[in-house]
């Protein structure tokens, strides 16, 4: 997006580069690193790293007002449940789409938000591979808010531990080892020494879950949870039902916990105005549809990995939905070909990190992912075939 940048970057990259990119990234776990990297990261200057931050601000007010538990109190599905629902999340995820405005300007629009984690660990590593292979200026940062390497997984560890021994805090996914994102559960351990662990796998004896840990039986105390109730839905039923686990009250502490995975997600976006978040509403409360129904995109609530969103709606598509309080129609934004590449513009979205230390009165700003398309929507499936596509990181201008 720094012209004078991408020109740079652009005319010094080599596919050798690219490959010993990938070598430094596949270096401390090789074979784990599945999805695809994007063979340039994204360049932003202080103004749009400005707009970005005071967006993910406005939102943050609004999960911090005293209103929002209620406001978000049926954004989770009653059969879904978790008990034990801490006080906060800990982990917040806003994506944003590089977009151009009516003006021709480059300016962020929302496009989804989490109270979820996601590559934390990772982009860790993959700053320190790129400024390793490539020429990234000095006065260019993937950290925001101050953070460093040290200073950042300093912060990552204390929330996902929070006092206890490493070995009574687990990572917790549904078969971890086949997770397209697994590279990132291998570097939080580095990081942070805590475990990665199967839902299949734990045991619950009266209100407790213990894990096998090297051949002992060890007592989970904190859950840094990964599993995605959409992703366990889809599993077999012997899995469905160990996972029924997650919905019973135990004696532990969750990181974040799942209720936040609904709280702060689609469902809260009805409940932003800012320049920066496009116009959602609950399908169920609009009255009357709107007359450039091509300008909106219909997603369901309920869903994970851009599944289910229809880019161009119709009023057919719109009568096919039966439950119309789990579906949200947004204003389309326009994503903009902002990256240069070899062959044609790509788009790009990225994902601010924040995280929120218990006891904490706000979340603050950490760091960054970013990723790049050529495809219809950001995402693998729709890049198939396609270069300079795929996960990076956005570095930006101090």
């Amino acid at each position: 997006m720094v012209s004078s940048i991408r020109s740079a970057f652009n005319s010094k990259f080599t596919q050798q580069k690219y490959e010993d990119y990938l070598k430094e990234m596949n270096l401390p776990h090789s074979g784990e690193l599945e999805f695809r990297v994007a063979e340039t990261p994204v360049f932003c200057d202080k103004s749009f790293k400005e707009k970005i931050l005071s967006a993910c601000e406005h939102i943050v007010d609004v999960i911090v007002s005293p209103t929002f538990k209620e406001q978000s109190a049926k954004a989770i599905p009653p059969e879904l449940m978790v008990p034990g629902e801490s006080a906060l999340s800990n982990f917040i995820a806003f994506d944003f789409g590089i977009c151009e405005n009516d003006q021709g300007e480059l300016e962020p629009q929302l496009i989804e938000m989490q109270g979820f984690p996601t590559l934390f660990a990772f982009q860790v590593w993959q700053d320190e591979a790129a400024r390793k292979v490539f020429d990234i200026p000095e006065n260019f940062d993937s950290y925001l808010s101050g953070f460093n390497k040290e200073s950042y997984t300093q912060l990552l560890k204390e929330i996902l531990v929070n006092g206890y021994k490493s070995e009574n805090v687990i990572l917790l996914e549904i078969f971890p080892e086949k997770q397209k994102t697994r590279i990132d559960f291998f570097f939080t351990e580095d990081y942070t020494g805590i475990k990665q662990v199967c839902l299949t796998t734990l045991i619950k004896k009266g209100n407790k879950l213990f894990y096998t840990n090297n051949g002992v039986e060890t007592e989970v105390k904190r859950i840094y949870n990964r599993v995605i109730f959409d992703d366990l839905q889809q599993q077999t039923p012997e899995v469905q039902e160990k996972g029924k686990i997650l919905l019973e009250e135990v004696e532990v502490e969750w990181v974040p916990h799942p209720n936040w995975f609904f709280r702060i997600s689609k469902y809260t976006l009805p409940f932003l105005q800012h320049q920066f978040v496009p116009e959602t509403r609950f399908l169920n409360e609009i009255i009357e549809l709107p007359q450039d129904l091509q300008n909106y995109v219909l997603k369901p609530l309920f869903s994970f990995a851009g599944q289910g969103v229809i880019i161009d709606v119709t009023k057919s598509d719109i009568d096919k939905v039966h439950d119309p309080q789990n579906w949200i129609l947004q204003r389309k934004v326009k994503y903009a070909d902002v990256i240069e590449t070899p062959d044609g513009p790509a788009k790009a979205e990225i994902r601010i990190f924040y995280f929120w230390k218990d006891g904490e009165p706000r979340p603050i700003a950490t760091n960054n992912l970013a990723r790049i398309s050529k495809g219809k929507m950001i995402g693998v499936r729709y890049n198939k075939d396609k270069t300079w596509v795929g996960g990076t990181l956005a570095y930006f201008e101090k």
